[in-house]
């Protein structure tokens, strides 16, 4: 392994001078400076971490908080561009990502004490129950933390605009004739409060009447509750022309239901879903929904966060909003 005293030997200088060149100290020349980087870079010079962290007091480990109760892990349709986006961004930093949870081996620890036992520098909290008393005291506490699509005070927010993409929604759909829309949405959370919002202005704007037995409550990232749902709309003898689904990946169950009564889409029921995922494109018909950056939502919590971490005084802990994309596809007919 290539040290300092192999870089000072190589330039021609003490192993004190190499050391403020890699630490970015301002008391030598830039040339000097110059100089050492590029040879410490030619011998594949790599601090020690351990060293590293006692100099600059940080571990360059950022923690990610992600608890998806439906099970999907890393192959989550939505949470795996984000989650590789978080990645992605923190090792352009020089930062690695850890797994926060509840357990270190057989020994149960809050998501705060798991934290402190790595020495993570910040968490981004990508999924979780946001009433959760543990992930309440992480947020709390004195590490720097970003949340994504939930908002508390004093922290960084990275937020999809779920209004504006359900607004969008709402009047493509209008705009093809639809007026009878049922809506399946998600658990109670910040994600659905925005979405209802959207929803029900938009339908407000337009002069749309919802009948309340048509807006129904399902759970995120599950065809088959999705699917009983839909089942249920579509025995009311005066059933929507559209129904709207709280995601693609749900649709999906919806999709079945429709097919299973006999019923085609679009030409006797539309169907909306939203995420944009690539199944979204794939399905016949072609699913219209609303495509959100996902991308942009793990590279901005990440960014934002190390920001904080390394310049604590002058990063703002404001909220950031993330646009999508309406995408069109066959699954709405015209009516009118």
């Amino acid at each position: 392994m290539v040290s300092l005293k192999d870089i000072a030997q190589r330039c021609g200088v003490s192993t004190a001078t190499v050391s403020k060149a890699l630490n970015g100290q301002p008391d030598i020349g830039e040339e000097t400076r110059s100089r050492i980087l590029r040879i410490a870079d030619e011998l594949g010079y790599m601090a020690n971490a351990s060293a590293r962290a006692l100099k600059t007091k940080r571990s360059y480990n950022i923690g990610v908080l992600f608890v998806d109760p439906t099970h999907g892990g890393l192959a989550h349709e939505f949470f795996s561009t984000v989650l590789d986006s978080i990645r992605s961004e923190a090792e352009r930093h020089g930062y690695d990502i850890t797994f926060i949870n509840r357990g270190l081996g057989q020994r149960e620890t809050s998501y705060l004490q798991h934290c402190r036992y790595r020495g993570v520098d910040g968490v981004v909290i990508a999924s979780a129950d946001f009433t959760d008393p543990m992930v309440t005291e992480l947020v709390q506490s004195d590490l720097p933390v970003a949340t994504i699509d939930h908002v508390f005070n004093d922290r960084i927010a990275v937020l999809s605009d779920n209004l504006k993409g359900m607004d969008a929604l709402v009047r493509f759909v209008a705009a093809k004739g639809h007026r009878e829309i049922a809506l399946i949405h998600g658990e109670p959370t910040s994600v659905t409060v925005g979405r209802l919002t959207g929803f029900h202005r938009a339908c407000e704007e337009l002069g749309i009447q919802i009948p309340d037995k048509w807006i129904r409550q399902g759970v995120f990232h599950d065809p088959k509750s999705c699917s009983a749902i839909t089942r249920e709309l579509l025995e009311d003898p005066d059933r929507p022309t559209c129904i709207f689904f709280p995601d693609d990946y749900s649709c999906i169950g919806g999709l079945n239901a429709i097919h299973d009564a006999g019923l085609r889409v679009p030409e006797d029921i539309s169907a909306v879903g939203y995420d944009g995922i690539p199944l979204s494109r794939i399905v016949s018909p072609v699913l219209a929904t609303w495509r959100q950056d996902t991308g942009a939502l793990g590279t901005l919590a990440a960014a934002r966060l190390i920001e904080q971490i390394e310049h604590p005084r002058t990063a703002i802990l404001d909220r950031v909003i993330v646009e999508g994309r309406l995408q069109e596809g066959g699954s709405v007919r015209q009516i009118c």
